[in-house]
């Protein structure tokens, strides 16, 4: 009786003793989601962990079964210490697995354990889709004033993405966080820099966390418009009265003429024409930006 109480007392202690040393696998590192074929950054996932010793290692990926989908390492050496081990989301054969959770497991040769890493390990290889909301304003001017000095693109994903925008085929904007409905705002502006005026073409797309990327939008045309006239070339008699159709989200414009200058606000702005015969300019400026038409002023006819 003796000599079982004290066998039963050893075996527990070697238990407890097994329980109470550290695990031979530790700062375990394992991406959650990636896209074996997004042919981008996130197309393999990173399985990422240290040993507490130098060991040989088994590495396989197993199914929600807990079946064998992929064996990536037999009996690879690695030193005490960071291992990392990438996945490409393929089985043995080379053929992409099909959507759902995978777990890494790995087995210590030396050690004689088993580790199923908890971590998952999703296949995403489904693009989200985007659908545009709005688009204001569609005439923006970004000079500084705060009126129309951006544009606004709204939109709703079929799953939560980051959104992007591109302008004449140059990306131009990307949101910071993966949400099914978000917004990007462009400022018209490269490098700090606004843009010349004239029409524009913009796109979105939206990228997922596995890095499936969206198709893109069909055309949304924009415009950058400072100031602008409805005529470049104008013919007038001396000193006659004559107006002009002037566009502009500015306040008011600052014209000259022949010597004369003024302040008015944008529409339509009446000017009279110099007295004397000849080939004059018109400048309209607003915000630092301007444009002009030919006035040719013809002598009266008698």
């Amino acid at each position: 009786m003796v000599a079982l109480l004290a066998a039963t007392a050893a075996a527990f202690a070697l238990t407890q003793g097994l329980k109470n040393q550290p695990a031979a696998i530790f700062g375990t590192d394992v991406d959650e989601v990636f896209s074996p074929v997004c042919g981008c950054d996130s197309e393999t996932a990173s399985v990422a962990f240290k040993l507490r010793k130098p060991d040989r290692l088994d590495v396989a990926v197993v199914d929600g079964s807990e079946r064998v989908v992929r064996t990536i390492e037999l009996g690879r050496a690695y030193e005490q210490g960071p291992v990392e081990i990438e996945w490409d989301g393929r089985d043995d054969a080379g053929k992409v697995l099909p959507e759902g959770e995978y777990q890494p497991r790995i087995r210590l040769r030396g050690d004689r354990t088993t580790y199923t890493l908890p971590n998952p390990i999703r296949i995403d290889v489904t693009p989200p889709q985007l659908q545009v909301v709005s688009v204001r304003p569609k005439i923006l001017s970004p000079d500084g004033d705060r009126r129309r000095d951006r544009v606004t693109f709204r939109y709703r994903l079929t799953e939560p993405g980051r959104g992007l925008l591109f302008v004449n085929g140059q990306r131009r904007g990307l949101t910071r966080f993966p949400r099914q409905e978000d917004s990007i705002v462009w400022y018209g502006k490269v490098e700090r820099r606004a843009l010349a005026p004239g029409p524009y073409t913009a796109r979105l797309a939206a990228v997922d966390p596995a890095g499936n990327t969206a198709e893109r939008t069909g055309p949304i045309q924009l415009v950058i418009r400072y100031v602008t006239l409805a005529r470049n070339r104008i013919t007038v008699t001396a000193g006659a009265r004559f107006a002009l159709r002037v566009s502009s989200d500015a306040r008011l414009v600052r014209w000259s003429l022949g010597g004369q200058s003024g302040l008015a606000r944008p529409g339509t702005l009446r000017l009279r024409a110099p007295l004397q015969k000849g080939r004059f300019t018109l400048t309209v400026s607003a915000n630092g930006h301007a444009t002009r038409a030919a006035v040719f002023v013809l002598e009266p006819s008698r």
